[in-house]
């Protein structure tokens, strides 16, 4: 069923397919004028057929003639549509046929979206040609929002044909990079969505000064974060810089004060340097004469003090003993992501990487590099005919340097025997480029104060631009010069951040919010929330780092989209905003659930009656917990308890006969042996009570120590 190269063709295509009781087939051929883009004319359709997984639906496959846009639609049965679709926005462009490879339960959106009387819509965000690459002109608008809204508007065509009926209500939603180009796709459209939900926003100074501040910390506070830790973990001192030298103690200020959640260090060893990886290619286009700056003039730490990056920095020289491509990596068990992490929106951006199995993914030195370290460097190729030319490393692995986001063309010119040289110079330049990019002091950025003199100027010598912005408003799609994100859109937005995000620090949710504000003024609040996860990271997937610690938030972006369209559809009012305030770069939720509001339960527990517990072994210890779900969110559905910090959570608690919004739980458990243990309850709630549904389903936990001596 391929080949059928024009739109008008998808009406006899529809006729041709099986069609299940209740659906409709398609009536009449599909019209080109339908699309508002010029560069988005001529739609056409090369796949149409029912699929029976993840549930029944009709799946179709297309593009837009002349162009490298493709979309997948996925339809339900007509007895299970309700007239709307969800839409989901990837970080960067990348598959159209993602969510055909989420497993089956709470991470498949084809599976949400049928099961919330919508359809669901998939882009490749115009092809990754258009993704954003240094030296590589791009027409930014495509990947950022027309691609995405030309599949939407065209998905309306279809859905008419096969169900008939108004409009179709659309919503999209993306976190991350996917959260900002959903931002400039409803800031930079008209009537394509009726509302949107944003998640793991950043700001327009998030780019890359996120990620310098951490790099600079992990490498600071690399041995110091077990008693970081430990003051923050409940039962602790709370006071994580006890013990630290000056500098440590002003280093882990610097990151708190900018916003990174200090409970969330929990994961130092294998956070990496995430988003870095993509924006430093551009970072170092964008601003080349910075990484000379640093070493060479006054007012840069790598000038002024040296000897604060003594045993750190790495210029290693080398001959190249072989190319290592991708399918002999994977022979070697060779770890090539620049990432760790499942595929979602913490590393999507991996995909720059390409997928070539004969693409060169690192190189086997003629010696092994001193083992420092070290986060990121470049190779630069001394000899050969990539000559002068910089290769950003990932990793160093033995004698192995394994490669980030680079040039594949580049890479492919490195022979053996070229002379090399490993340089992680400008990665610790890049720590501190923040102190060099203090926006002006009207620009809504506390978090910056700490880098101003009490006269307000800057402490430190300023870059000719701020960086930041111009990487955001080539992600947003807004012209150069004018702001990345306005606050100004039609139709109503949902905003999901998360308190334990070391990424999109938490922060940034609240200045948008702000924007919002200041273009609604009243309105704001009939079209705009805001809603804060506890324990929540970055990535949107079922499965998070360290359980006992953090929980997923899928369910309440799944809520916050049946909300959203509730909301447009039927005007009922979503659950108010988090309450919350910051103080020193932190966002602090109340936290009682009453006062906090939002969706997410809230959970205290504790262990004989306080946070921490002391005891001896064989001794039994009594956990009590409160849960409380906020008014109107829903009730308590799941509870269980981990008590050995494995993570799998194998005691089921028993809930009271119910649901109810509020539950009151007591335990007890006997410690064999001595340690210190992290108990830990994880608890669900869904807005109708329902037990049974993978969906919607809003996690949070509460954890407790003790120790047994």
């Amino acid at each position: 069923m391929k080949g059928l190269g024009t739109a008008k063709s998808f009406a006899t295509l529809s006729l041709l397919l099986a069609t299940p009781a209740g659906a409709d087939q398609a009536a009449g051929p599909v019209s080109a004028s339908a699309q508002a883009d010029p560069l988005f004319t001529q739609p056409y359709i090369d796949k149409d057929e029912w699929r029976d997984a993840p549930v029944r639906h009709r799946y179709v496959h297309g593009g837009f003639k002349d162009t490298e846009t493709r979309f997948s639609f996925y339809f339900p049965e007509k007895v299970h549509y309700q007239g709307r679709f969800f839409q989901h926005i990837t970080p960067v462009p990348d598959d159209e046929n993602l969510a055909q490879k989420s497993p089956v339960g709470e991470e498949n959106k084809i599976g949400f979206s049928i099961a919330s009387g919508a359809y669901f819509v998939e882009t490749n965000g115009g092809g990754r040609d258009q993704v954003g690459m240094p030296g590589k002109p791009n027409d930014a608008t495509i990947a950022a929002y027309r691609a995405n809204a030309a599949a939407a508007r065209y998905s309306r065509v279809v859905a008419q044909q096969i169900y008939g009926g108004k409009r179709p209500y659309g919503y999209a939603f993306g976190g991350s990079g996917g959260g900002f180009r959903t931002v400039g796709s409803i800031e930079n459209t008209n009537g394509v969505w009726d509302g949107v939900v944003p998640y793991v926003l950043g700001s327009p100074m998030a780019p890359p000064n996120m990620f310098s501040v951490r790099m600079r910390a992990m490498r600071v506070l690399n041995d110091r974060f077990p008693q970081i830790l430990d003051a923050v973990e409940p039962g602790g001192s709370g006071d994580p810089y006890a013990g630290l030298t000056p500098d440590q103690a002003s280093v882990l200020r610097e990151v708190t004060a900018m916003g990174f959640p200090t409970p969330s260090w929990f994961g130092w060893r294998t956070m990496g340097i995430h988003g870095f990886a993509a924006l430093y290619g551009g970072m170092q286009m964008a601003d080349p004469s910075y990484f000379t700056d640093f070493w060479t003039k006054p007012g840069y730490l790598g000038h002024d003090d040296p000897k604060a990056f003594e045993g750190y920095r790495l210029q290693f020289d080398a001959k190249v003993a072989a190319p290592i491509t991708a399918q002999e990596a994977a022979t070697l068990n060779l770890d090539t992501r620049i990432t760790n992490g499942a595929a979602n929106v913490d590393n999507a951006f991996a995909a720059l990487q390409g997928k070539a199995a004969r693409r060169i993914v690192a190189f086997r030195l003629s010696s092994a590099p001193p083992a420092i370290y070290f986060v990121g460097g470049d190779l630069i190729v001394g000899s050969g005919e990539a000559v002068k030319q910089r290769l950003t490393i990932s990793r160093i692995v033995g004698d192995v340097v394994v490669l980030g986001v680079v040039d594949d063309a580049v890479a492919a010119k490195i022979r053996a025997g070229d002379s090399v040289r490993v340089d992680n110079s400008n990665f610790l330049a890049a720590e501190t480029y923040h102190w060099h990019q203090v926006p002006p002091a009207d620009a809504g950025y506390p978090e910056w104060d700490q880098f101003r003199k009490p006269d307000g100027t800057p402490l430190y010598p300023q870059r000719a631009f701020l960086l930041g912005p111009l990487f955001t408003a080539a992600t947003t799609g807004k012209p150069m010069g004018q702001p990345p994100m306005t606050g100004k859109f039609q139709g109503k937005m949902i905003l999901v951040e998360n308190l334990w995000d070391r990424e999109a620090m938490p922060w940034q949710g609240d200045w948008y919010r702000r924007q919002v504000a200041a273009n609604l003024g009243a309105a704001t609040d009939s079209n705009f929330r805001i809603w804060f996860t506890d324990h929540a990271l970055h990535g949107d997937s079922a499965k998070q780092e360290d359980p006992t610690r953090t929980v997923s938030y899928l369910g309440v972006l799944q809520q916050a989209l049946r909300d959203l369209s509730a909301w447009v559809e039927k005007g009922g009012a979503p659950p108010a905003s988090t309450a919350y305030r910051i103080d020193n770069g932190q966002v602090i939720a109340p936290s009682d659930a009453t006062t906090r509001k939002g969706i997410q339960p809230v959970v205290a527990v504790t262990a004989n009656g306080s946070a921490k517990a002391v005891v001896k072994p064989q001794t039994s210890v009594t956990f009590t917990a409160a849960i409380a779900v906020p008014p109107g969110a829903g009730k308590v559905v799941s509870a269980e308890w981990d008590f050995d910090g494995s993570g799998s959570f194998p005691v089921k608690a028993k809930l009271p006969a119910g649901p109810n919004a509020r539950v009151v739980l007591k335990t007890s458990h006997v410690f064999v042996k001595p340690g210190t243990y992290f108990p830990a309850l994880r608890v669900a709630s869904e807005r109708k009570g329902d037990t049974a549904s993978p969906y919607a389903r809003i996690q949070n936990l509460g954890r407790v120590r003790v120790v047994v001596e």
